[in-house]
């Protein structure tokens, strides 16, 4: 397999944005989006201040993390290395745009598909170079053919110690610039001023992160806007989801203490409580896709590797085991409950911890990598499900509310602790700027609505309900409110807080 890959010559670089006028052209791009683009950054102080032009665009990684996140495999290597992507394939779930580490990948407004450079294969193919090789004035854009000896490119790279973008995120980026400045690459170098000065479109459309003073060597003064990918729907999904499972979970529990003959109370409501919350969490799934009516592709032409489509199955199979449930209650077979209880439980713990697997495939998101996060949307699950639990109990008499508050409490209290480990301690520069915006920048309210509002107010209700028998009932489903609205303020927080950190 041929290697191609760009050496981009920062050195002779004129910032004159022939390249991006040539790859718009070349590929009928729309306004508002691009697949390359020259970014500007200025360093020093006035008078002493130099100009220094990087081109951005998809780094052609080797461990490429948005074809392995692509549900439906429309991101995928072609024959000569390239990552290239498939319009027809695609579902526009947004999955790779947060799996790119290098902020390459846009939603075309036209065709609502993800799009990216990809190496003007159809040029490739046919002997032909790239359309912004063959436009720059400077010959600053090269190829690299990393499987000929002889090409100078590959001679330049071989022989000279050129840096890459983000390194650390492993991806082994085949594109490598040659005389740029490290805060042209690294964008938490550098700032977007608020002074009146910037000429050009730099307006990011997601919630600006807080820049740490000291770490800044220069100013942004001239590159694109880029849409946050994933928003509210997202965040309700993850509410949505973890009331579906952890009211099965306590259900399954219910049984394994001896309440199976409860038909009612531990069979039939908890299970039409978890089908409808599985029901609503699928239409969210599918209403945020940018192509809902391709969403069948992730089960018909589904790439396993990508944990949107391991997803989609446990949330299959959790449905089938939910509709076997309901039979149970139906037929009054509190055996078959007992046959049931241990292989919902697994199923629903999986479907409540699957997203921190999916999460963690978004590698341009480094937040979302913690490996706190399985355990806490673990514990979400149980406080939502003794959410859903409480707020059934206004209509039937369910079972064993002591031991659900006494659980509830304590999936709550867990939940807040990790939440404190996860913002504390030390970060990397990526996680402490997501951490600020969480905390104490754009997401501040949410969050803290998410903590006072979901955790503490809960804990102290439930407390009280489990002391004061005559005011249990309103307390705890007023408890149970707050802990579903709190949960969605926390996720939606988390969610915006993890794209609101530029990659470019």
């Amino acid at each position: 397999m041929t290697r191609l890959g760009f050496l981009l010559d920062s050195e002779t670089c004129i910032g004159c944005h022939a390249c991006t006028v040539a790859c718009k052209s070349e590929h009928d791009v729309p306004l508002g989006v691009n697949r390359t683009w020259v970014k500007y950054i200025e360093t020093g102080e006035f008078p002493d201040t130099t100009r220094h032009f990087s081109v951005m665009r998809c780094n052609q990684c080797e461990d490429a993390p948005c074809m392995e996140i692509c549900p439906t495999s429309a991101l995928f290597r072609a024959s000569n290395g390239v990552v290239d992507f498939d319009d027809n394939n695609c579902i526009g779930c947004k999955g790779c745009m947060n799996a790119c580490p290098y902020d390459a990948i846009y939603i075309n407004p036209e065709t609502n598909t993800a799009n990216k450079c990809n190496f003007c294969n159809h040029r490739i193919e046919v002997g032909l170079e790239p359309s912004c090789v063959v436009v720059c004035p400077t010959h600053s854009i090269k190829v690299i053919d990393f499987d000929d000896a002889d090409n100078d490119a590959r001679r330049i790279v071989d022989r000279e110690d050129l840096p890459v973008r983000s390194p650390e995120q492993g991806t082994v980026p085949k594109v490598f610039y040659r005389g740029a400045n490290e805060a042209s690459l690294d964008p938490l170098l550098t700032a977007i001023p608020d002074d009146g000065l910037i000429w050009a479109d730099v307006t990011l459309q997601h919630p600006t992160p807080p820049t740490r003073e000291p770490d800044l060597v220069g100013r942004t003064t001239y590159t694109t806007a880029h849409a946050t990918a994933w928003k509210t729907k997202v965040s309700g999904y993850l509410v949505t989801k973890a009331v579906a499972a952890g009211i099965m979970l306590l259900a399954a529990l219910m049984v394994l203490l001896g309440e199976a003959d409860q038909i009612t109370t531990v069979g039939f409501v908890p299970a039409a409580i978890a089908v409808f919350f599985v029901s609503v969490t699928g239409a969210l799934l599918v209403a945020d896709l940018k192509k809902p009516s391709r969403f069948l592709l992730v089960l018909t032409q589904g790439n396993w590797s990508s944990w949107l489509v391991r997803g989609a199955y446990i949330l299959g199979l959790y449905a089938i085991l939910l509709g076997g449930w309901l039979l149970a209650a139906l037929l009054e077979s509190p055996q078959m409950l007992k046959i049931l209880a241990l292989p919902i439980a697994v199923v629903a713990a999986s479907t409540a911890g699957y997203t921190a697997f999916l999460f963690a495939q978004c590698e341009g998101r480094d937040l979302w990598q913690s490996q706190l996060l399985l355990p806490t949307l673990l514990v979400q699950a149980v406080a939502a499900g003794g959410s859903g639990w409480f707020i059934a109990d206004l209509f039937v008499d369910m079972p064993e509310l002591q031991v659900v508050r006494g659980i509830t409490i304590a999936a709550l209290v867990a939940n807040g602790l990790l939440v404190v480990l996860e913002i504390s301690g030390d970060h990397s520069r990526h996680v402490a700027l997501a951490v600020h915006s969480m905390t104490q920048g754009d997401q501040r309210t949410l969050f803290l609505t998410g903590m006072v509002g979901g955790l503490v107010l809960p804990v102290i209700l439930l407390a009280i309900s489990m002391i004061v028998d005559s005011q249990a009932l309103p307390l705890s489903c007023v408890a149970g409110v707050l802990i579903l609205g709190g949960m969605w303020a926390y996720e939606d927080s988390y969610v915006q807080a993890g794209q609101s950190v530029p990659l470019s």
